[in-house]
């Protein structure tokens, strides 16, 4: 590794100039819809699953190489959502957890938990350990905020396992799902903290966005400086069945004390921002010294595909507020963060995800880095 600045490891080599990555989720192939109805109906053992799984995973990243993407993900296509993967399959949970309202007024709803300890069920390497079998360039590992997994606690609390035991059990799982996939060669590891914006629209107050905060750095201070430069944090209003969870709360309010976070990278949703420019401002504001900033700029939830031209100007417009040597692009959110979310097809997230891949390029050129 060597350092952008000379004070800091990066997972970018020097002469990168605007580096562009996905975020996570891709919706899942046809097949994989099918294979995981028929393993819930009883109707297809553990064995097929697994392999349907591998098969996704293999159509997802060669799609993803031939958009010209230099980073790829595994679409995660064998998790069941984005934020449930390491609990799925756990015993002692109840369904009648947190409520999750998006603006179009469908819902997700958490686990509760209902007795100790929490340990993890699967911890992420193990999809990141399929993906590298089928990438031939480097490969980027999503996990869940330690923030998210801390709304499975019930506010009336577990009888023998207090809230204080529950926190330093999570802070141990996600510390160890973050450390095995940095030794197994991800990329970068990437903290989805969609749940950061969502906190001040349910407490304007801000205290529960501040309880998020200090969890989250309680678990990316155990690793060093060299180990969090390849560690980022995603903030978004969610992105799922086309609604967003949160687009109303001002960025203004959450962005200061995101940025507190003792992370290497931010990726932040921008494209479907009304006024980019207010954030970007927010941002230079605000960004840590030893950070990179990757910002949206292809919406998935927009049906319409961006033109590379339109990527383009948006990357201008950030390097008019961020230095260009701290500056990433990345897709605003997710295509598919719940498995069962078929609202956006594969062929164009892969279209968008290409424009991505081909305006960042342009607005190099322009820019003449």
């Amino acid at each position: 590794m060597c350092a952008i600045d000379g004070s800091r490891a990066t997972p970018y080599a020097r002469g990168v100039s605007i580096p562009t990555e996905p975020i996570g989720s891709i919706p899942r192939t046809p097949d994989l819809l099918a294979a995981t109805a028929a393993h819930a109906a009883g109707e297809l053992g553990e064995d097929a699953l697994a392999a349907a799984r591998d098969d996704a995973v293999r159509d997802t990243i060669r799609r993803m190489e031939e958009t010209g993407s230099p980073v790829v993900t595994d679409g995660e296509q064998s998790k069941p959502s984005f934020a449930t993967y390491p609990i799925a399959g756990l015993d002692h949970l109840a369904p009648d957890g947190v409520v999750i309202p998006f603006a179009d007024g469908h819902v997700r709803q958490l686990p509760r938990l209902t007795a100790g300890p929490l340990r993890y069920a699967a911890h992420a390497d193990a999809y990141l350990h399929a993906a590298r079998r089928h990438a031939t360039v480097p490969v980027k590992q999503a996990v869940i905020a330690p923030s998210a997994l801390s709304l499975l606690y019930p506010a009336d609390g577990i009888d023998g396992y207090p809230r204080e035991a529950f926190l330093d059990d999570l802070a141990a799982e996600a510390e160890a799902d973050i450390r095995r996939c940095l030794e197994a060669g991800a990329h970068v590891v990437q903290l989805d903290f969609t749940e950061a914006r969502l906190s001040l629209k349910l407490d304007p107050s801000g205290s529960v966005l501040e309880q998020f905060i200090a969890l989250n750095n309680h678990v990316l201070e155990r690793f060093t400086a060299t180990e969090r430069a390849r560690v980022g944090v995603h903030t978004c209003p969610g992105g799922d069945q086309d609604s967003t969870h949160s687009l109303d709360v001002d960025y203004a309010a959450l962005l200061p004390r995101l940025l507190r976070l003792r992370a290497g990278a931010f990726y932040v949703q921008l494209a479907s921002e009304p006024e980019p420019d207010k954030v970007l401002a927010v941002i230079a504001e605000h960004l840590p010294a030893d950070a990179r900033v990757f910002v949206g700029v292809t919406d998935p939830i927009d049906p319409r595909v961006e033109t590379p031209e339109e990527v383009r100007d948006r990357v201008l417009a950030a390097a008019r507020h961020l230095p260009v040597d701290r500056l990433g692009t990345c897709d605003d959110c997710g295509f598919s963060p719940f498995a069962d979310d078929t609202s956006t097809s594969r062929d164009t997230a892969f279209a968008k995800i290409r424009a991505r891949v081909e305006g960042t390029a342009l607005a190099a050129g322009d820019l003449g880095v």
